[in-house]
């Protein structure tokens, strides 16, 4: 079975919303889009090297899917290479406007449509973005990777990750690297249920 991956830029206080660039994302009023960019850092070009070297189809939300579909087509180098081949799977309502190559609409609920997916093919699922898909993902146990890029930056408002019920669920750290300006980058792997004790004197 095919794992789900989800990598976000995240910051300190969970927000994960127009990471990018000032107009990505200003839905709810947010006016602090690409606050990750000043952070730039061979590191973080590293870990998203590794992160696509492997082989992987995209699932997507919908706002995510329309934010990329008129960005991605238009760009080239070997990410915008990639992402322009592989095939993208999309959480939407509205599958006829999907336009971009490779594009293919869920079909039914998203969390049975994503286990489904997960046992056909052998490339992984990759997701960014997306938090409301994520967040259900994430209640129904589906996630098995997190690779979070983590910033210094506390922004107060905005779309963030773990933004519901999320199953109660352990993950061991695979890897972690701090850059020179502070960016935690930490790839997660599911490590089964959460352990709890007490502290005794």
């Amino acid at each position: 079975m095919r794992k789900l991956i989800v990598a976000e830029h995240i910051s300190l206080d969970g927000v994960i919303q127009s990471p990018g660039a000032p107009d990505e994302d200003a839905s709810g009023d947010f006016r602090l889009g690409g606050w990750t960019v000043p952070y730039g850092d061979e590191l973080i070009g590293e870990a998203l090297q590794d992160l696509f070297s492997q082989p992987f189809d995209l699932l997507l939300g919908r706002r995510t899917y329309d934010i990329w579909a008129t960005y991605w087509p238009h760009q080239h180098d070997a990410i915008a290479d990639q992402f322009n081949r592989v095939a993208k799977h999309v959480a939407t309502h509205r599958p006829d406007s999907l336009g971009w190559k490779g594009s293919h609409a869920l079909k039914g609920e998203l969390a049975e449509a994503v286990r489904a997916l997960k046992k056909v093919g052998e490339a992984n699922l990759m997701t960014w973005g997306s938090g409301e898909m994520v967040n259900q993902l994430l209640a129904a146990g589906l996630v098995d990777e997190l690779w979070l890029f983590r910033y210094p930056v506390v922004l107060g408002h905005g779309k963030r990750l773990f933004d519901g019920d999320s199953q109660a669920s352990s993950f061991s750290v695979a890897y972690s690297k701090n850059t020179s300006d502070g960016v935690a980058i930490t790839r997660f792997e599911r490590g089964g249920e959460v352990r709890t004790g007490t502290f005794r004197k």
